[in-house]
């Protein structure tokens, strides 16, 4: 039999994830074999609103997760209602498989799935989800994270990504790289691969901190420590460590790195400048260094970053 994937749809649907997760799991032609039977459905079938603006016709109801193998919520503009939250408990509890895109981490998570867990949240929404489900242990790092029964995807790009995952894990590497070929979809992406959010303003600036941040900024490209930092402002470094933890939530060395990495960021992005310019620019002292710092805070290169967003 079929592996019955359901996509669960709402009010103001979002297509790309939905479409994502149909063309992993649709009809390929005679050449590949289907082991997967996809659908739609919504607690009120009929036509639904997308962002679009193309409207969507949905002929199933929620009696269509009844016999589902995999639930997907592809996003979620509402809070779900008890009437879905009930049917999409009820997978789960026959050993099916709940998959959680972008907003749609609200399902899983509102069900107490995710207490404990480690999940993919896309970054825009990892303050609110934190807020409201504080015993999820919320990742806003990674593409994806498959904890078996239940996976989430961060962002809607990512779907494909987790949905081919699973055919790797169910039917092999071979039968998703045929999928994916056909697809032409880039190679696949394994789920610790970085999201990258936007490039890190300086955020607020406590009018205590100010004068010593502006100037900071102002002198990336200079060695600074922390006893720098001190004399500067006129205090210890143990009490100016206090103050950017009681106010920026950060050590300083800490948030000036940050502010390195970010600068680095835009280098790279906006110029071609070779990676030991760039370096002695932020303040990083050498290559060597800024690709170890780099690494280590973003999981990649500075020339695959460069790759990717030049």
């Amino acid at each position: 039999m079929k592996h019955r994937v359901v996509a669960v749809v709402g009010p103001l649907q979002e297509l790309y994830p939905v479409t994502s997760a149909a063309a992993v799991f649709g009809y390929h032609g005679p050449d590949i074999p289907r082991h997967y039977d996809f659908r739609l459905c919504s607690e009120h079938p009929g036509t639904l609103t997308t962002t679009l603006g193309v409207p969507v016709e949905v002929k199933h109801g929620l009696d269509a997760l009844a016999d589902a193998d995999t639930v997907i919520i592809a996003g979620w503009s509402v809070g779900p209602t008890p009437e879905v939250l009930d049917a999409v408990r009820d997978v789960h509890d026959r050993g099916g498989r709940v998959v959680g895109v972008c907003a749609g981490i609200l399902v899983p998570a509102a069900l107490g799935l995710l207490d404990g867990r480690r999940a993919s949240v896309h970054w825009e929404l990892a303050a609110e989800v934190a807020a409201r489900y504080p015993r999820v242990r919320l990742d806003d790092t990674v593409i994806y994270v498959d904890n078996g029964d239940v996976a989430t995807a961060g962002a809607s790009a990512a779907t494909m990504d987790l949905c081919l995952h699973q055919v790797l894990q169910e039917f092999g590497a071979a039968h998703a790289m045929r999928i994916g070929r056909q697809l032409a979809a880039g190679p696949h992406r394994e789920g610790c691969q970085r999201q990258f959010p936007p490039l890190p303003t300086t955020g607020p600036m406590p009018d205590s901190l100010a004068p010593l941040l502006e100037w900071l900024l102002a002198n990336l490209s200079t060695p600074i420590t922390v006893a720098d930092m001190a004399a500067r402002s006129g205090t210890s470094p143990r009490s100016l460590t206090r103050q950017f933890a009681e106010q920026l939530g950060v050590p300083p060395a800490r948030w000036l790195l940050e502010r390195r990495l970010a600068a680095t960021r835009a280098l790279l992005e906006d110029t071609d400048l070779a990676v030991e310019t760039i370096a002695q620019r932020v303040g990083l002292s050498s290559a060597v260094n800024l690709r170890r710092r780099f690494r280590t805070a973003l999981h990649t290169t500075p020339a695959t970053y460069r790759r990717a967003f030049r």
